[in-house]
Parts: C-alpha cells; sequence; structure tokens
C-alpha cells in the first residue's frame, strides 16, 4: 500500500549566501518557514518541485521537507530540518547570532 501523502515544503539554500530557503505562495523565496507554501496535495507539490528546481540560478539543493502544521504555522517533522532553518553550527552568526541576542 502505498504510503499517505503528508504536508511538505520547497526548501534548498540559496545561491550566494547559502542560507536556507523555503519557497512561497507568491513564488519568491524566503528565509522564515513560517512563511513558506504548505504542499498538501501530492501531483501540486512535485509539480512545484520542477518549478524551482528550474531555478539553479537563484538556489541550489532544492528538494520537498516534510512538515507538521501547529496553530496554522508549519514546523519541522525531522531534526535535520529542524537543526537547517538554525543556521550554520560551527559559530554564532546570521540567524544564530540574531536569536541569541533577542
Amino acid at each position: 500500500m502505498p504510503r499517505q501523502f503528508t504536508p511538505k515544503v520547497v526548501t534548498a539554500n540559496a545561491l550566494i549566501e547559502g542560507d536556507v530557503v523555503y519557497l512561497t505562495s507568491r513564488d519568491d523565496w524566503t528565509r522564515l518557514l513560517h512563511e513558506a507554501e504548505v504542499l498538501t496535495d501530492e501531483a501540486h507539490a512535485e509539480l512545484r518541485l520542477l518549478e524551482a528546481s528550474a531555478r539553479h540560478h537563484e538556489a541550489v539543493g532544492v528538494y520537498l521537507a516534510d512538515v507538521k502544521l501547529e496553530a496554522g504555522i508549519p514546523q519541522p517533522t525531522h531534526f535535520r530540518e529542524d537543526f537547517r532553518r538554525t543556521g550554520p553550527s560551527n559559530y554564532f552568526h546570521g540567524k544564530q547570532a540574531e536569536s541569541r541576542n533577542s
């Protein structure tokens, strides 16, 4: 029996900065997971993945990542995705420095 499709977001790394990015319903990239387009239909998710993959001048390593909705806000279901959204782990800069100072 085929596996049931679960909600997903299109994610990648920004080509120039390397930051984790997510595709929005406005067809642009955001660095904030809560702004990502949540895909609940498998065919639509595959289409969005193909469209995003063709934008190799903007982002690399495009793939679908599982999410769950908590109060309508997408949250990662796997520790890898939770880790990716906080930025590089070698020292505090970027997103890590911002969250540490707030």
